[in-house]
This record gives structure tokens, sequence and C-alpha cells, in this order.
């Protein structure tokens, strides 16, 4: 099969005219008014908080101020909130290397090699100067934008990057277009069996093979960032109008984050 762009705008046409079927809409629904689950978003996901080990990142610098003593804390937490209040601190200092950090560590939380990659990324002689372009980016012309200058640094890939983009538009007052949100493999990975299924009741018999091209698990291009965007905020559209479901679509990252539906 030849992997062309217009048979996957095809199916991307496909999923964001159906966007989701009613089940999905009932499953996210539950979750939302669990109270073990997702009730405590309701208002928004900034309560969603990450562990981490502040030791292990005592050779990353610089370090976001508002975050924990590094020397003198053996664990901690970090929330979106408080993410956003160190990129927003950071703005100030005009360290958009800090606030990298500060996006870093609630991303990889305990995950070991989080500090050394992080360093990696920030030694490169560009690093400083990429991030402050995306930002700028950010407010000019939007997150594809940004998104694209972003993945021009070594190591750091899109889910990593997709991070400090999500929390530079919730930081920033104003930006151009849709505010950013994170985009992982497990994100990718829900829009890929959905995108299947999408294309089967659709008679479309590359579906498959099609969805497991577009929605890989890494390596997403521009174009594919700003796919997953918009399907993103006509979802959550389509939820607010249909449940008491929250604005901001980053609260539908987190349900689908944390498998509150999974279209198989």
């Amino acid at each position: 099969m030849r992997y062309d762009q217009s048979r996957a705008d095809k199916l991307d046409e496909m999923m964001l005219e159906l966007l989701l079927p009613e089940s999905a809409v009932e499953s996210l629904g539950r979750w939302l008014a669990d109270p073990e689950s997702g009730q405590r978003y309701a208002n928004g996901s900034g309560p969603h908080s990450i562990p981490y080990t502040p030791s292990k990142w005592i050779v990353v610098a610089p370090w976001p101020g508002t975050f924990a003593d590094r020397a003198a804390a053996d664990s901690a937490s970090v929330s979106r909130a408080e993410v956003v209040a160190a990129v927003r601190a950071a703005e100030q200092s005009e360290s958009w290397a800090e606030a990298f950090v500060a996006t870093q560590v609630w991303g990889y939380g305990v995950t070991g090699y989080g500090p050394y990659r992080t360093r990696q990324v920030l030694a490169q002689p560009s690093a400083e100067a990429v991030l402050t372009e995306a930002v700028s980016l950010l407010v000019d012309e939007g997150a594809v934008a940004a998104y694209e200058v972003l993945n021009t640094l070594d190591g750091l890939g899109p889910a990593f990057l997709t991070k400090f983009l999500y929390f530079a538009g919730q930081a920033l007052p104003e930006i151009k277009g849709p505010r950013p949100l994170i985009l992982d493999s497990v994100l990718a990975g829900v829009l890929r069996r959905h995108a299947t299924k999408v294309g089967r009741a659709a008679s479309y018999e590359l579906s498959e093979a099609i969805a497991k091209w577009i929605w890989r698990d890494s390596g997403w291009s521009s174009h594919r960032y700003d796919v997953y965007l918009r399907w993103m905020y006509a979802v959550n559209e389509r939820l607010a109008a249909s449940i008491d479901w929250p604005a901001a679509p980053d609260v539908l990252e987190l349900a689908l984050f944390s498998a509150a539906w999974d279209p198989e």
C-alpha cells in the first residue's frame, strides 16, 4: 500500500465529521462524575499532580525557584497549576530554559532518565534560542509553527516538546489560535484505535493500516499535531454541548490519557 497524504486526509475527515460515539460520551461523563477519578478536575486540570524526586535533578539548571529544594527534599509532587505558575515566573525573568525544566520535571516524574535527557537538551548551544523562538511563534503564529521549531532540538521529541508548549500556552495571556495540548503515545494510541473503528464503520478498507501510519507512537509531523488539536477541540465542544463537561480541552486530554474511554 502506498502511504500518501490523500488517504490520511480522508480518514481525518471521517474522524472530524463523526467525532465520538454516544458510548464514548457516556464513558467520559462517568469518569468526570467519579470522585475517585475525574471529579476533582470538574473545574480544570490544575490539581493533576505528578510525584518526583528533587535530589535526582540536582545537576539540572536553571532550577525553578518555586519547586522543592533539591538538597532538602527526598520526595515531592508538582501539579499542573504549579507548573503554570513556575512558567509564568520564568517568563518574568525571560528564562525559557527555567520554564522548560519545570515542564520536564512534571513530564518525567520519577522516571530515572528524566534529568539526564533534560540536561542533554539544554546543553545544545541553540536550546535557549529555540525555546525563545518557539514561544514567540506560539504568540504570533500558533501552536503548529511553535511545534515545528521545537522539533529541531535533538533528544526532545514530540511527547515532551508538547508538554513545554502546553504549559507555555497555559501561562501566556494571549496566543494565536487554540492553546496547545499534550500529545504522547498514549493519546496517539486512543486516536489510532478510534480512527480504525471510524474507517471500518464507513467501509474504508485501508483504515487500519492508515491509522497505524498516521497515529504511530512517535515522530508526528506538525500537520499531525494540527489534526490532533482540531479533533480534540471539536470533541470537547461536542462533550460540552452534550453533558456537563469542562470548557478546557486539557481535561479531555487528561481523561483520554487516564483511559476514561477506550475505542476498542
